[in-house]
C-alpha cells in the first residue's frame, strides 16, 4: 500500500451454516495453517514459467485471465478507475460472485467519470477514492456488470470481508481541514466504511467512526465473536480490536482496543531479535478513548498504555482458529514479518507469535496483502519499489517455508489476493494501471 510521504521506504458473531462454510471454502476464511497441504511439495508448485504476454509468470499448469482493466467501460456509465488495491470475494447467490475492489485514489486522481454522491469533497468536488464491484458468473467468470459502489473517500487501501456478506474498506488517509495534506478537504478522513456485496450502485457513505480514525490498512472479522481486528500502516503502528455493540451491525458503535503483548513492547526486531520466530506470547487489550481524534495520535496513546509497536501493519486475513497479518518493513533485515494471532474467544488467553520473518529478498520483500489459501498456505503480495521492479506473490507453507508462486512483470505492486468461494480461482490486482486477474491451476 502507498504509505504517506513521511513514512519509511516509499511511502459477527458465529456465522452459522452456509455463510461460514462459503467463506471457509473461498479462502476469505480458512481452516488455518495447521491444515497439512496435499499433493504439492513443501517447496511450492515448481519453477515459474515466463509469460508470453509479459504480465505474470506462474508455475507450470497455472494460467490467468484479465477480468477488468483501467478505462474499461462500466455498466453505470463510468470507467474502471486506477490504483486497484485491497479486494474481497463474496457469494451473492443466483450463480453470481462479486469482487469488491478498493481504489487507492487521492483528490488529484481521475475518478473514472462523475460520482453522483460521496463522503467528502476537495475544493467542492467529490474526491475519487472508493470501491467498485465486479459481478461475475460463478461458473464461467464472465463479467456480468461492474460499477462504482463508494465515492468521496481517499486512499482506500485494504480491508476485509465479513461473515454477513459485506466488505470493510479502509481509508489510509487520516487528514482533513487544517491538517497535513488536508488543504481543500471538507471533512475529516481516515475511516472504515462498509460495502454490501449485493450493492447495485453507490451506497450512502457512512464512516464507522467508533472503529477509530487512523492510517487504516486491513480488517478482518472473527466469526465466533464478531470482533473486528485492524492493522495500521505506520512505522510505529499497533494492532487494533473493535468490539461492536451489535455483531454484524458495525454502525451501532462499540469499543476500540489496542494489543498489549505480555513482556514485549516492540515486535519490529530492528534492535535485536526481541521477538523470536515461533515463540508464543500472551496478549491483553487496553481500551482507547477519543478514537475520532483529529490529531492522528491513537497509536502513540496506545503505546503509552503498553501496546506493542508494529512496523507498518498491512495485510490481515482471518482463519477459523487464527489469523495472520503482515508487517511490511519489520524484521532485522527490514524486509517484512508475518504474525499469527490465536484468539482465546473467552475460553483461553489470546496469543500471538512471529510466524515468519524474511531474511532475504528471495523469501519476500515488503509483504503487503496476504491471503490464506484453502490448503493452508499463505499467499503474500509484495509491494517493493526499487530501480528494478520485480514484485512477486510469495507462498509460505504451514511449516514456514517460502516459495515463489508468481512474478509480476508490470512495474507496480500486487494487491487484493482472495479466492473464489469454490477455491478454484485466485483473484489479484495489479495496482496501476489497474488490472484485475483471475488465476487457476492445480491447487492442492
Amino acid at each position: 500500500m502507498k504509505a504517506l510521504p513521511n513514512t519509511s521506504r516509499r511511502q459477527f458473531l458465529a456465522s452459522t451454516g452456509s455463510a461460514f462454510a462459503a467463506l471457509l471454502a473461498s479462502g476469505c476464511m480458512t481452516r488455518g495453517a495447521a491444515l497439512a497441504p496435499q499433493g504439492i511439495s513443501t517447496s511450492g508448485y515448481g519453477p515459474l514459467q515466463p509469460d508470453p504476454s509479459g504480465m505474470l509468470d506462474l508455475p507450470e499448469g497455472f494460467s490467468y485471465r484479465v477480468l477488468s482493466s483501467l478505462g474499461d467501460a462500466m455498466s453505470d456509465g463510468g470507467t474502471v478507475p486506477d490504483k486497484a488495491d485491497g479486494m474481497g470475494c463474496l457469494d451473492i447467490g443466483n450463480g453470481e460472485i462479486v469482487l469488491v475492489r478498493n481504489h487507492e485514489l487521492i483528490p488529484s486522481d481521475d475518478a473514472g467519470g462523475p460520482i453522483a454522491k460521496g463522503f467528502g469533497t476537495h475544493n467542492g468536488k467529490i474526491v475519487p477514492g472508493g470501491t467498485t464491484n465486479i459481478v461475475l458468473d460463478a461458473a464461467t467468470l464472465e463479467v456480468k456488470r461492474q460499477f462504482r459502489t463508494l465515492g468521496g473517500t481517499i486512499r482506500n487501501c485494504s480491508g476485509g470481508v465479513t461473515p454477513w456478506g459485506s466488505w470493510i474498506t479502509c481509508e489510509e488517509a487520516p487528514t482533513g481541514p487544517g491538517q497535513r495534506y488536508g488543504d481543500g478537504l471538507a471533512v475529516n478522513h481516515g475511516w472504515a466504511f462498509e460495502i454490501p456485496g449485493n450493492a447495485t450502485g453507490l451506497v450512502d457513505p457512512e464512516p464507522l467512526r467508533a472503529m477509530g480514525r487512523f492510517n487504516h490498512e486491513a480488517a478482518c472479522v472473527d466469526p465466533e465473536t464478531g470482533y473486528v481486528y485492524q492493522t495500521e500502516d505506520r512505522d510505529n503502528g499497533v494492532l487494533y480490536r473493535f468490539l461492536p455493540k451489535t455483531p454484524s451491525k458495525l454502525s451501532d458503535g462499540g469499543r476500540l482496543q489496542a494489543m498489549v503483548i505480555e513482556g514485549l513492547t516492540d515486535t519490529r526486531n530492528w534492535n535485536g531479535a526481541v521477538m523470536p520466530v515461533r515463540q508464543t506470547f500472551n496478549v491483553q487489550w487496553v481500551d482507547l478513548d477519543n478514537v475520532e481524534a483529529p490529531e492522528d495520535d491513537l497509536r502513540s496513546r496506545a503505546a503509552g498504555q503498553g501496546a506493542a509497536l508494529i512496523a507498518r501493519g498491512e495485510g490481515l486475513h482471518m482463519g477459523k482458529n487464527d489469523f495472520y497479518f503482515c508487517s511490511t518493513s519489520g524484521g532485522a533485515a527490514n524486509l517484512g514479518q508475518i504474525f499469527r494471532f490465536i484468539p482465546g474467544r473467552g475460553t483461553a488467553t489470546d496469543q500471538v507469535e512471529l510466524f515468519f520473518e524474511s531474511e532475504s529478498k528471495e523469501q519476500f520483500d515488503y509483504g503487503d496483502n496476504l491471503c490464506v489459501a484453502p490448503n493452508g498456505h499463505l499467499l503474500v503480495c509484495e509491494d517493493q519499489y526499487t530501480d528494478v521492479v520485480d514484485n512477486h506473490i510469495r507462498g509460505i507453507t504451514p511449516d514456514g517455508r517460502p516459495y515463489d508462486f508468481a512474478r509480476l512483470r508490470m512495474q507496480t505492486e500486487l494487491a487484493g489476493g482472495c479466492f473464489s468461494p469454490d477455491g478454484k480461482w485466485f483473484f489479484v490486482n495489479a495496482y496501476a494501471p489497474t488490472r484485475t486477474l483471475a488465476i487457476k491451476g492445480p491447487w492442492a
